[in-house]
């Protein structure tokens, strides 16, 4: 079932997407060579439940953290721990926040220090892959519409598209339907309307898009060791387009 959400509900999920957007804003200053993965995400469970949140994915599943933190070839679902950042890595920092029973699910891919051209073109092209998918989330349209935006544009650029993860609908629950894949044929699937809210995230790799979980259970990697991108906003669809309730 795919919800339509009410303008109260809407408002609830935008007060959780404001908690992820300014969590990572938080966090963007102590991105730099040293800081532990660790101590990134004590700092967002502190900022969070000063907020009034819970962090959305911890303990989800067994989930042991409140970030899911992806360092160069790790594509998502990294678990923080002792590992440092280190100069010229990229980090995707993807943070779930409940708060009053509904979700906010937010990731950005930042620059530790000064890394190489070609990983700022990568997360270049991932961001903009994630606009070209939400500008497809309107009344009228297909999820497929969404999925193919995002595919064209990122395997126009050379890129891999990581297909074993999914963008997807968010409410009362984390993950609701639609599942929302990074790839796929235009004009297919459910029928987007006006109030539906979708998490719509872009995993990119570098080269390849195969990837592997290592024995963690947890920790996405790519199966070439190349580098991989993630954003993602949380967005409602509306009469005329999409808002995206995380900025």
């Amino acid at each position: 079932m795919i919800h339509i959400r009410t303008s109260d509900e809407i408002k609830t999920i935008w007060h959780s997407c404001q908690i992820v957007k300014d969590t990572l804003i938080l966090l963007e200053d102590m991105i730099q060579p040293g800081v532990t993965t660790l101590e990134l995400d004590r700092c967002a469970e502190t900022f969070i439940r000063k907020q009034g949140g819970i962090p959305g994915f911890k303990g989800l599943f067994g989930y042991p953290a409140t970030l899911c933190i992806s360092i160069d070839d790790e594509v998502v679902h990294g678990i923080p721990g002792k590992r440092k950042l280190k100069e010229g890595e990229i980090v995707g920092i993807d943070v779930g926040v409940l708060k009053n029973r509904y979700y906010g699910d937010h990731a950005r891919t930042f620059s530790v220090g000064k890394v190489s051209a070609d990983k700022k073109q990568l997360m270049k092209v991932t961001k903009e892959c994630l606009i070209k998918g939400i500008e497809q989330a309107k009344p009228g349209n297909r999820i497929g519409d969404i999925s193919y935006a995002i595919q064209k544009h990122a395997e126009d650029n050379g890129y891999g598209v990581v297909k074993e993860l999914v963008g997807h609908g968010i409410g009362t629950t984390l993950h609701e339907e639609p599942q929302i894949p990074n790839y796929g044929r235009a004009r297919t699937g459910p029928k987007i309307e006006s109030g539906m809210c979708f998490a719509i995230e872009p995993m990119i790799n570098m080269k390849s898009p195969s990837v592997f979980t290592k024995k963690d259970n947890w920790t996405v990697c790519t199966a070439d060791g190349e580098p991989s991108a993630h954003f993602e906003h949380t967005i409602v669809v509306e009469k005329k387009g999409a808002k995206i309730l995380t900025i």
